[in-house]
């Protein structure tokens, strides 16, 4: 063992000594020739990424440079979005001033709406209808004085128009006369085309003649032709009739000769019928001996079976009464075997009614007693059940005492709801009829104001201004009542009628106003003569 060990170390050290040393170039050779790395391949990817590097640095380097392609493309690109953002802020500031202009035509038209709904109310309706009846009036007077001047102008100028009548009247009657002359050549003409047609008109009548003539004698000729033939079909109906007539004679001869050849037929028939009759006459009398023979035969069969049957009944009487007595006896003997188990049955039955009754009685007794236990114990149980009764409806009626406190206080708390509500309502509608009120001293402003703007443009304009006037009276409604709160009410005729009442104002009404509305009660006093 020891030996082997020495031999191996030995060897060890042998090899050690054989090594060989190789350099970092060769080992990276050996390791890629293993490996099977391209060494030309590494070498292009070295120079590849050492390219890469340069590109980088040299892009960091020419990054801020002006007068390369990419500084200018990156100046363009910064050129166009400045000018963007500028086209952009011009576009805002149009886009605002569209605004404007927008919000402007929206007001402008809203005003123009309100303009036309306030053009649109009754009153001003009215109004304008007053304005155009003040321009018909202007107008109805310009036309009267345009009328009055044409007629002073019409003065002027009568005598040219006279002078021009004549004129025209001498003109008129040279182209009567001309017209007179052509109507007679006209009628010159006319009249040798009438002579001409007449000369063609007898022309044709007489060859009209000449054909009707020659039609007369064609229809002659066919007349005398239609006789001939008439007299021919004649000749020929009479030959027809001959040969008719002599055919029926024949006819009558034949028929004469068929009437007797018939009654000799009927004679032998009724020979033959006779014999018949003779035979069936026969037949029926020997039919009726045959049956009287099968009669007498049935009677003598039938006597015999009753004689037969006489003694069969005499027999059977006999036999009958013995039966009888002995089936008396059988019942005789059985009725007093059942009148015996009758009573045995009767005896068994009064000692089991006996012991029932006892059992009965008792049973009876013990449900009474039953009864009176379950009486008392109901009675028991209705106490209680009555005491809870009144519990039930003392707590019931706290309950409903409860319940009607708190509707008392909901119906008082809704009284007060109802209450402050109407208070709210009473307030709304004062506002409201303030509102309206302001509201229509507003809108009466408003018209009055639009109202003496076209009065005095009418004035200047030359117009009549007493429709204007009229229809810019203080007062909402067209009425001819006084004004109250703004409104003109109309009132009206307490008759069929219905029509407004009139609004007269004079001295006696205001005499009449003052008797009734005196604002001096002292002056009230000194005209009634109270003096103290």
């Amino acid at each position: 063992m020891h030996a082997a060990v020495s031999s191996e170390v030995e060897k060890t050290e042998a090899d050690l000594r054989q090594v060989v040393i190789l350099s970092k170039s060769e080992w990276q050779r050996l390791q890629d020739s293993v490996n099977g790395v391209n060494q030309r391949n590494r070498s292009v990817i070295a120079a590849a990424e050492q390219r890469e590097a340069l590109h980088m640095r040299s892009k960091e380097l020419v990054k801020h440079w002006s007068n390369t392609i990419a500084g200018q493309r990156q100046k363009k690109l910064e050129a166009k979005k400045f000018r963007e953002a500028i086209e952009e802020e011009e576009r805002k500031q149009i886009d605002l001033e569209e605004a404007k202009y927008q919000a402007q035509i929206r007001k402008e038209a809203i005003e123009k709406a309100k303009t036309q709904q306030y053009y649109q109310t009754d009153r001003v309706k009215g109004f304008h209808s007053a304005l155009l009846l003040t321009e018909v009036l202007k107008e109805r007077e310009a036309q009267i004085e345009l009328k009055r001047m044409k007629q002073n102008a019409s003065k002027d100028i009568d005598r040219d128009v006279v002078a021009e009548m004549a004129y025209r009247e001498e003109q008129a009657l040279q182209q009567e006369r001309q017209k007179a002359r052509q109507r007679k050549q006209d009628q010159l003409a006319t009249a040798e085309s009438l002579k001409q047609q007449i000369k063609d008109h007898e022309m044709k009548k007489e060859q009209e003649r000449q054909e009707v003539k020659h039609e007369a004698e064609e229809i002659e000729r066919l007349r005398d032709l239609h006789l001939w033939e008439q007299s021919m079909k004649e000749h020929k109906k009479q030959e027809e009739k001959g040969s008719v007539m002599k055919a029926h004679q024949d006819y009558l001869t034949n028929r004469e000769l068929m009437k007797a050849t018939e009654a000799q037929r009927q004679e032998e028939e009724e020979e033959k019928r006779k014999q018949l009759a003779k035979h069936k006459e026969k037949v029926m009398k020997m039919r009726k001996e045959k049956q009287e023979e099968i009669f007498r035969e049935l009677q003598r069969h039938r006597e015999t079976i009753i004689q037969k049957l006489a003694v069969q009944k005499q027999q059977q009487v006999s036999n009958e009464e013995e039966i009888i007595v002995k089936a008396v006896a059988e019942r005789e003997a059985k009725e007093a075997r059942e009148q015996r188990e009758k009573e045995e049955k009767h005896a068994a039955m009064l000692s089991s009614i006996a012991a029932h009754r006892e059992s009965m009685r008792k049973e009876q007794e013990r449900k009474a007693e039953e009864e009176k236990q379950k009486a008392l114990e109901m009675l028991n149980a209705k106490k209680e059940a009555d005491k809870i009764f009144m519990e039930k409806q003392e707590l019931q009626a706290q309950k409903a005492r409860e319940e009607g406190k708190s509707l008392q206080d909901s119906y008082i708390q809704e009284m007060a709801e109802k209450r402050a509500r109407h208070h709210r309502t009473k307030k709304e509608e004062k506002y409201f009829v303030a509102k309206n009120t302001a509201l229509i001293v507003e809108e009466e402003n408003q018209f009055q104001k639009y109202a003496e703007q076209v009065i005095e443009t009418a004035g200047k304009a030359g117009r009549i201004t007493y429709p204007l006037l009229k229809a810019a009276r203080e007062g909402i409604g067209g009425g001819l009542g006084p004004v109250f709160g703004g409104l003109r009410p109309s009132y009206l005729v307490h008759d069929e009628s219905g029509v407004q009442m009139p609004s007269y104002v004079s001295g006696t009404t205001q005499n009449i106003k003052e008797l009734n509305e005196t604002p001096d009660i002292q002056q009230s006093k000194k005209r009634l003569g109270f003096t103290w």
